[in-house]
């Protein structure tokens, strides 16, 4: 029945959408504002890119409106991250499919290089774009696929590529050096999901989650507690709440150690499935990174 509903809604709204010939440029429709960022620097003045999630907005939890699926229905394009990261999405995807031009960013990863946290299918970890390495593949890919979609773009694709790669580079290499200085100093990541794992794995920094791979998951008394003794441990000088998540599973960690007469600051928010507003600092991909590992360097320091 639900299937039904999808099909009919969006077969009822492609009859009333404008003819994207009519259209100046191109419609290209992102489904997080971090997807929307990296096609952006791909695809430069060519195409209008539109960020189907609003900046703050938790893509585990989203649901797809109205709105959404018109304007999914209205794309010349839609990009996605895939590796269900859109986990409710996934139907409309399959549907949008049929008679839309679809591109699934981490499609080409290799499956090595990916995290899971068991053997089902939803189990991997989608939140690549924190190995800045792995977000490189998948902005090579994407590029790769959108001169498959307009040929006629190539040399321009190429060009911001090329230029993208070499920011995201350097971004690399800026990680590593404030890293390197926080392992040296036996410190760890402690926030309230367990995104960070493919940084920490990226840039060999211990990390630890007190939810799961999604915000849906929730924490139990054992993790809390777990937790608890291993951030007392080792000594952690600070926890960091997320921008996209409630800060009481993290306040219930600084009570606790509390409770053990270990002073903690919560630190943050941390920018982790969703960018900041644009024109902001962490209004970018690369910005988003910067003020996440400048946040966590100044408060984790020695």
């Amino acid at each position: 029945m639900k299937n039904l509903w999808i099909l009919a809604f969006l077969f009822f709204f492609s009859c009333k959408f404008e003819n994207p010939e009519q259209r100046e440029k191109p419609l290209i429709v992102a489904t997080t504002s971090i997807m929307a960022d990296g096609v952006r620097n791909l695809v430069g003045d060519n195409a209008e890119v539109v960020a189907l999630m609003p900046a703050g907005v938790d893509p585990h939890l989203y649901k797809a409106s109205v709105r959404d699926l018109d304007l999914l229905q209205n794309a010349d394009l839609v990009i996605y991250h895939g590796l269900f990261l859109e986990g409710k999405m996934t139907e409309i995807f399959e549907k949008l499919a049929f008679s839309k031009s679809l591109i699934n960013a981490s499609e080409t990863l290799p499956a090595e290089l990916l995290l899971r946290s068991g053997p089902e299918a939803h189990s991997v970890d989608p939140h690549i774009w924190f190995d800045v390495n792995l977000w490189s593949k998948a902005m090579k890919h994407t590029a790769s696929e959108i001169i498959k979609w307009k040929p006629e773009w190539k040399s321009a694709i190429e060009a911001n590529s090329t230029s993208y790669q070499s920011k995201l580079a350097e971004l690399n290499q800026e990680i590593q050096i404030k890293v390197n200085e926080l392992r040296s100093a036996n410190q760890a990541l402690i926030t309230a999901h367990d995104a960070f794992a493919y940084f920490g794995k990226a840039y060999k920094l211990e990390v630890q989650g007190l939810q799961g791979l999604s915000t849906l998951s929730e924490p139990g008394l054992r993790d809390l507690t777990g937790l608890v003794q291993f951030i007392v441990d080792r000594n952690i000088q600070a926890v960091f709440a997320e921008q996209t998540i409630s800060p009481k599973a993290i306040e219930a960690v600084v009570a606790g150690c509390a409770n053990q007469n270990h002073t903690i600051v919560m630190a943050g928010p941390l920018y982790t499935d969703s960018l900041d507003a644009p024109g902001t600092p962490a209004g970018t991909y690369i910005g988003m990174v910067r003020t996440n590992v400048q946040v966590i360097f100044e408060n984790l320091k020695p």
